[in-house]
C-alpha cells in the first residue's frame, strides 16, 4: 500500500504541475465547474418560491442534500473522471499498452494518473453549502455524526466510481462508449432528490438496483436525523458490490483487449 501511495502521489504531483503550467484553463474549467453548481443551487432556490416542501423536504434540507451529491461528484470529478474518461479512449485507440506495461496493478494505474483540482478546489464550495445548510437547519451534529458522514461520503465516492469503471468498460466490448460515458451524467442527476421522491418502479430501479439515491441520501440523513443502521448497512453492502462488480467487468474484458500491436 506503502508503493501505490507513492504512485498515486507521484502522479498528483504531475497533475498540479501540469495544472499551473496551463493557469488560464484551471480557473476558466473551475468557473465552469462552479457555474453550473450555482445553477443546481439556484434551481432549488426557484422551486421553493413555489412550494414550501418536496417530498417531506424542506428548502434547507434539500440544500444540504444537493450539497452532498455536489461533494461526491467533486470529489469523483476531482480524483477519477479524467483518468477514466482517457482510459476509454485509449481502449479503442490501442495506447492502452502503456499502462500494462506498468509495473502495478492496472486498473489502479489507469484510474488514478491524473488529478484534476479545479475539481477538488470546488469541493470546498460543495463543503461550504452542506456547512450553510445545517447551519440554517440548528444542526450541531457529533464527531461521531461527521465522522460516519466522512465515511459514507467515502463509500458513495466508491460507488460512483464503480458505476464510472463499468460503463467505460464497456468500451473492451463497443467499438464507441461515448454514448454511454454520457449516460452516467444521467443517472447521477438522480442523485440530487429524496428517497422519498420514488414509488414503485422507480424505487426499484434509482435505489436499489443503481443505488445513486442512497448514495446522497444516507449521508445526508445521518446529519438531518442521526444515524440510521439499516441506510448505513444499505450504503456499505452497495459499496462492496458495486466495486467487486467494476473489478470483474474490468478485468473481463481486459481479456478481450488486443492491444494497438493487433
Amino acid at each position: 500500500m506503502t508503493r501505490y501511495l507513492e504512485i498515486w502521489l507521484a502522479s498528483a504531483r504531475y497533475s498540479v504541475t501540469r495544472t499551473l503550467m496551463f493557469r488560464f484553463d484551471f480557473f476558466l474549467w473551475a468557473l465552469v465547474e462552479l457555474f453550473w453548481m450555482a445553477v443546481n443551487l439556484l434551481l432549488i432556490s426557484v422551486i421553493y418560491r413555489h412550494t414550501d416542501s418536496v417530498a417531506g423536504w424542506n428548502k434547507y434540507e434539500m440544500l444540504l442534500l444537493v450539497g452532498t451529491s455536489l461533494l461526491v461528484q467533486r470529489f469523483l470529478m476531482g480524483f477519477f473522471w479524467s483518468s477514466l474518461f482517457e482510459m476509454g479512449r485509449n481502449i479503442r485507440s490501442g495506447n492502452f499498452d502503456f499502462f500494462l506495461a506498468q509495473p502495478g496493478n492496472v486498473l489502479f494505474m489507469a484510474s488514478t494518473r491524473k488529478l484534476d483540482p479545479d475539481g477538488l478546489m470546488n469541493s470546498f464550495v460543495a463543503m461550504g453549502v452542506v456547512a450553510y445548510a445545517a447551519r440554517q437547519l440548528g444542526l450541531q451534529p457529533s464527531v461521531l455524526d461527521i465522522s460516519l458522514y466522512a465515511v459514507m461520503i467515502l463509500c458513495g465516492l466508491i460507488i460512483h466510481y464503480s458505476m464510472l469503471v463499468i460503463t467505460i468498460s464497456l468500451a473492451f466490448w463497443l467499438t464507441s462508449a461515448q454514448g454511454i460515458e454520457g449516460s452516467y451524467f444521467t443517472l447521477a442527476e438522480f442523485s440530487r432528490l429524496p428517497r422519498e421522491a420514488f414509488k414503485g418502479v422507480a424505487s426499484i430501479v434509482f435505489v436499489w438496483f443503481l443505488p445513486v439515491v442512497i448514495v446522497s441520501n444516507a449521508p445526508a440523513r445521518t446529519l438531518l436525523r442521526g444515524f440510521d443502521p439499516l441506510w448505513g448497512l444499505g450504503l456499505l453492502a452497495a459499496t462492496l458490490v458495486w466495486f467487486s462488480a467494476a473489478v470483474i467487468v474490468f478485468h473481463r474484458g481486459l481479456r478481450r483487449y488486443t492491444s494497438a500491436s493487433s
